[in-house]
């Protein structure tokens, strides 16, 4: 399974997102905070996607799939204090998107999803492979 899109990740490794950030204190960098980090494991049955997003409730997530591309997404809107004004702020989970191609050995039908303690999992069943049994053939 490959992260197609995501706020977070760009066209550089990661090592470079510290070197090409904005530094004042007045503008906020979105694109380095808003989007949470991401686990993808499999195991014999499962793809799992494990996405770290405190804060939030499950019904803020939207968890789409086209075609061979899963998304999750978080717009939630927030009440602004207007005389609030952060020195540093570098965790916002209110607004992201994460896109991830999904490979052909996964069942798109059977896509489970839970959000416990601020940890959303994704749960994409994998599709059984046709068994290849050796069977004797009769000739007449």
């Amino acid at each position: 399974m490959k992260v197609i899109n995501s706020t977070k990740n760009g066209w550089f490794p990661s090592i470079f997102d510290d070197i090409f950030m904005e530094n004042r204190l007045d503008i906020p960098n979105y694109e380095k905070f808003s989007s949470p980090a991401v686990n993808i494991s499999e195991n014999f049955t499962n793809f799992i996607i494990e996405v770290a997003a405190p804060g939030l409730e499950k019904s803020d997530f939207t968890i789409e799939v086209e075609e061979d591309v899963l998304t999750i997404a978080v717009t939630k809107e927030t009440e602004k204090e207007n005389d609030t004004k952060f020195t540093r702020k570098e965790f916002d989970f209110t607004n992201f998107k994460r896109t991830f191609s999904l490979p052909e050995s996964s069942n798109k039908e059977e896509i489970k999803a839970t959000y416990v303690n601020g940890l959303l999992t994704v749960t994409i069943e994998k599709v059984e492979e046709p068994k290849n049994i050796k069977r004797m053939v009769e000739i007449s």
